[in-house]
């Protein structure tokens, strides 16, 4: 078993609810990473991503404080099981929000493509998106 990603970013100008809207929001999804997605706001709705190259199912939503989701990219094997995502949402002791992230199950020939992901397909692109939309 691999052991489990560990992921984060501080935003000093959002907020919880904003940083949950970017998961859970069809179009700030798209306009934040730049590609396709398509997200069911209902537990048990499917969800996808990049275009369809990652995607699951909604498992738990607390609005603007937690996401549990089944997560699987479409590279990995069949047999291979989906893992789970945990997404946590809240204040910055120093201002803004932030979010935080568990995702365990990730295969192991895909855990570092993963672990970097979150950081270059995610945190990355929303404090792009977040600094574009306050000029």
């Amino acid at each position: 078993m691999t052991p489990a990603i560990r992921s984060g970013s501080v935003y000093p100008t959002a907020t919880p609810a904003l940083l949950y809207s970017f998961f859970m929001n069809s179009a700030k999804h798209a306009a934040a990473t730049g590609m396709p997605a398509k997200i069911s706001t209902k537990v048990g709705g499917k969800w996808s991503a990049f275009g369809g190259m990652i995607l699951g199912k909604n498992l738990v939503l607390i609005p603007n404080r937690r996401i549990v989701q089944t997560w699987r990219s479409s590279e990995w094997k069949k047999a291979d099981p989906d893992s789970i995502l945990v997404v946590n949402f809240e204040k910055s002791p120093g201002g803004g929000a932030q979010v935080e992230l568990d995702h365990v199950g990730v295969p192991e020939y895909d855990h570092d493509g993963v672990t970097q992901g979150w950081v270059k397909f995610y945190w990355d692109p929303r404090k792009e998106y977040l600094a574009s939309r306050k000029r």
